[in-house]
């Protein structure tokens, strides 16, 4: 599978905001966020289906998640940035045509085992 890629990332102060994006070479059933960190370790961020969104409770109220179905992308808006936000951010997409996956995806939590394709990373730092 070609890596997704992803754009955005960087450095902000606390309270900031960026914005991630990501785009597949072509429709998936769901495409997400994960987060990475060495305490932390990986961390379910954000979902979206066709016309669902998740957001996990630690970024819910400050994040947000928008997807193009048509044009294959997942933008995440991180907005209220905190230090704990601080992590190797990394999109992930699947494509089985799979009618579970749909109705799941963007309503619930989904393990990375149920993605196929995934980005190289981008990295966010939140620091003063």
């Amino acid at each position: 599978q070609m890596p997704l890629e992803e754009s955005g990332g960087g450095s902000v102060q606390p309270g900031g905001s960026l914005r991630l994006s990501c785009s597949a070479p072509k429709y998936a059933d769901c495409m997400g966020w994960f987060r990475v960190t060495p305490k932390a370790g990986r961390e379910a961020v954000a979902f979206a289906g066709e016309s669902a969104t998740y957001l996990s409770g630690s970024v819910k109220g400050r994040f947000a998640v928008s997807r193009d179905v048509a044009k294959n992308t997942i933008d995440l808006h991180m907005n209220d940035l905190r230090p704990d936000d601080s992590a190797t951010y990394y999109c992930a997409s699947v494509a089985r045509q799979s009618p579970v996956l749909k109705v799941k995806c963007g309503r619930m939590p989904l393990p990375p085992e149920n993605f196929d394709s995934w980005g190289r990373g981008t990295q966010v730092t939140v620091s003063s």
